[in-house]
């Protein structure tokens, strides 16, 4: 399987972040570049790719382990030394599963899909209550994906920390009379993410 790649930051580096997209975006979207471009000028190394629909042009994602086995390859292919696995909604989905397997120093997620919008019964959080590798949830307060009320409400493994942002949505990005921007919350995102990965590799 041939995967396509963008790195970004210094070779080598301190740290690795693979960064995966999200179900209806590719690697070059603004908000992945935007994060890239941040921890790329602390030092740290992001792998960006696109996973095999989004390469064949196609609308629908791969089935899960399609989705699964394609980070594998990036991790094995595109890294070395202390690797953080992230990703926006679905691919930070990804990462979560994976996690454990591959032993990584820890996962950020940028909006987890908690639950499709409007099916909050069909909660996609079994497997994170029993995560062991450090985590790290940048969730927006109203993301349709899984409000701050309802997760307040779901089982987490210990490991697992959310931070919230006032009045964002599923890319973090608020409403203008919140008091606070998109490029803010992204900003923050960024800062908390280099945080993080400083944190877990020592």
């Amino acid at each position: 399987m041939t995967i396509d790649v963008v790195c970004d930051g210094p070779a080598p580096a301190r740290a690795t972040v693979v960064l995966a997209t999200g179900a209806g975006a590719g690697m070059h979207h603004a908000f992945l570049a935007a994060v890239a471009r941040g921890l790329a000028a602390a030092e740290i190394a992001v792998v960006r790719f696109d996973f095999p629909y989004r390469t064949a042009k196609k609308g629908r994602p791969d089935p899960m382990p399609v989705l699964q086995a394609t980070m594998r390859q990036v991790v094995a292919l595109h890294t070395k030394g202390p690797v953080v696995l992230a990703g926006k909604s679905m691919g930070g989905r990804v990462a979560t599963m994976l996690a454990d397997e591959l032993a990584v120093a820890g996962v950020v997620v940028f909006g987890y899909p908690f639950h499709p919008p409007s099916k909050p019964q069909q909660l996609r959080t079994a497997h994170l209550a029993l995560l062991r590798t450090r985590t790290l949830i940048l969730q927006g307060e109203r993301d349709e994906f899984g409000t701050r009320e309802q997760v307040a409400g779901y089982t987490l493994s210990p490991t697992i920390e959310v931070e919230w942002f006032v009045d964002g949505d599923h890319s973090l990005a608020p409403r203008q009379r919140s008091g606070f921007t998109a490029a803010q919350h992204l900003a923050r995102a960024i800062e908390r993410t280099v945080g993080f990965v400083r944190g877990v590799v020592g």
